[in-house]
Protein backbone atom coordinates (compact mmCIF):
# COMPACT_ATOMS: atom_id res chain seq x y z
CA UNK A 1 0.00 0.00 0.00
CA UNK A 2 1.52 3.26 -1.07
CA UNK A 3 1.97 6.19 1.67
CA UNK A 4 -1.17 8.53 1.94
CA UNK A 5 -0.11 12.42 2.15
CA UNK A 6 -2.22 14.45 4.10
CA UNK A 7 -2.64 17.99 4.39
CA UNK A 8 -5.95 19.46 6.59
CA UNK A 9 -7.76 22.37 5.88
CA UNK A 10 -8.46 22.87 9.91
CA UNK A 11 -4.63 22.49 10.10
CA UNK A 12 -2.46 24.99 11.05
CA UNK A 13 -0.86 26.49 8.24
CA UNK A 14 2.11 25.25 6.83
CA UNK A 15 5.40 27.41 7.23
CA UNK A 16 7.22 25.08 4.67
CA UNK A 17 6.29 22.50 1.89
CA UNK A 18 5.30 19.65 3.60
CA UNK A 19 2.47 17.68 4.79
CA UNK A 20 0.77 17.33 7.90
CA UNK A 21 1.21 13.74 7.73
CA UNK A 22 2.58 10.58 6.17
CA UNK A 23 0.64 7.25 6.79
CA UNK A 24 1.92 3.84 5.71
CA UNK A 25 1.15 0.62 6.85
CA UNK A 26 -0.68 2.10 10.23
CA UNK A 27 2.05 4.58 11.32
CA UNK A 28 1.38 8.12 10.57
CA UNK A 29 4.43 10.33 11.27
CA UNK A 30 3.63 14.07 11.47
CA UNK A 31 5.22 17.04 10.71
CA UNK A 32 7.15 19.15 13.52
CA UNK A 33 3.95 21.95 14.64
CA UNK A 34 4.75 25.43 15.50
CA UNK A 35 3.09 27.34 17.92
CA UNK A 36 0.92 28.89 15.50
CA UNK A 37 -3.03 29.17 15.69
CA UNK A 38 -4.82 27.44 13.12
CA UNK A 39 -7.19 30.26 13.14
CA UNK A 40 -5.36 32.95 12.75
CA UNK A 41 -1.73 32.14 11.33
CA UNK A 42 -0.38 35.63 11.71
CA UNK A 43 -1.31 36.27 14.94
CA UNK A 44 1.62 36.90 17.45
CA UNK A 45 3.34 33.40 18.82
CA UNK A 46 2.43 32.58 22.65
CA UNK A 47 4.15 34.45 25.29
CA UNK A 48 6.85 31.59 26.50
CA UNK A 49 7.80 28.28 26.14
CA UNK A 50 5.04 27.24 28.54
CA UNK A 51 2.00 28.75 26.24
CA UNK A 52 4.00 27.69 23.05
CA UNK A 53 4.48 23.80 24.19
CA UNK A 54 0.77 23.77 24.91
CA UNK A 55 -0.55 25.18 21.56
CA UNK A 56 2.16 22.97 19.92
CA UNK A 57 0.69 20.12 21.55
CA UNK A 58 -2.82 21.07 20.41
CA UNK A 59 -1.52 21.23 16.89
CA UNK A 60 -0.49 18.11 16.97
CA UNK A 61 -3.91 16.67 18.52
CA UNK A 62 -5.61 18.75 16.07
CA UNK A 63 -3.90 16.75 13.09
CA UNK A 64 -4.39 13.49 15.19
CA UNK A 65 -8.13 14.24 15.74
CA UNK A 66 -8.26 14.38 11.65
CA UNK A 67 -7.12 11.47 11.17
CA UNK A 68 -9.43 9.75 13.77
CA UNK A 69 -6.67 9.64 16.43
CA UNK A 70 -5.49 11.05 19.82
CA UNK A 71 -2.09 11.58 21.70
CA UNK A 72 -2.60 8.22 23.22
CA UNK A 73 -1.25 6.94 19.69
CA UNK A 74 2.17 8.51 19.64
CA UNK A 75 4.62 6.46 20.16
CA UNK A 76 7.67 8.55 19.63
CA UNK A 77 8.15 12.58 19.60
CA UNK A 78 11.30 14.51 18.79
CA UNK A 79 11.34 17.98 20.72
CA UNK A 80 13.05 21.31 19.85
CA UNK A 81 13.67 24.06 21.98
CA UNK A 82 15.65 27.08 21.13
CA UNK A 83 16.35 27.91 24.37
CA UNK A 84 17.24 24.49 26.38
CA UNK A 85 18.99 25.31 29.63
CA UNK A 86 16.38 28.33 30.04
CA UNK A 87 13.34 26.29 29.15
CA UNK A 88 13.78 22.50 29.65
CA UNK A 89 12.42 22.62 32.70
CA UNK A 90 8.88 24.44 32.23
CA UNK A 91 8.89 22.93 28.91
CA UNK A 92 8.83 19.19 30.27
CA UNK A 93 6.07 20.09 32.95
CA UNK A 94 3.95 21.08 30.12
CA UNK A 95 4.66 18.38 28.22
CA UNK A 96 4.14 15.74 30.54
CA UNK A 97 0.37 16.84 31.34
CA UNK A 98 -0.54 15.86 27.82
CA UNK A 99 0.46 12.22 28.76
CA UNK A 100 -0.61 9.65 31.32
CA UNK A 101 2.74 8.51 33.27
CA UNK A 102 2.38 5.31 32.43
CA UNK A 103 1.96 5.97 29.07
CA UNK A 104 4.82 8.47 27.99
CA UNK A 105 5.96 8.24 24.13
CA UNK A 106 9.83 7.60 23.71
CA UNK A 107 11.40 11.06 23.18
CA UNK A 108 14.64 13.02 22.00
CA UNK A 109 14.73 16.78 22.91
CA UNK A 110 17.40 19.05 21.16
CA UNK A 111 18.38 22.17 21.73
CA UNK A 112 18.81 24.35 18.27
CA UNK A 113 20.00 27.44 17.46
CA UNK A 114 16.77 28.36 15.78
CA UNK A 115 13.25 27.68 14.40
CA UNK A 116 10.95 28.77 12.35
CA UNK A 117 8.46 31.91 12.66
CA UNK A 118 10.83 32.66 15.92
CA UNK A 119 9.08 30.00 17.93
CA UNK A 120 10.48 28.36 21.21
CA UNK A 121 9.75 25.05 20.79
CA UNK A 122 8.85 22.42 18.00
CA UNK A 123 7.39 19.43 18.35
CA UNK A 124 6.90 16.35 15.37
CA UNK A 125 5.96 12.44 16.50
CA UNK A 126 5.28 9.34 15.12
CA UNK A 127 1.70 7.21 16.01
CA UNK A 128 0.69 3.41 15.36
CA UNK A 129 -2.97 2.89 14.89
CA UNK A 130 -3.78 0.45 16.90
Amino acid sequence: MPPEFHLFANGPRPVAPFSHAVETDGWVILTGQMPTDPNAPDAPLPDGVTAQTARVMENLALILAELDMDLSHVVQCRCFLTEFDRDYAAFNECYQSYFPADRRPARTTVGVTALAVGALVEIDCIARRT
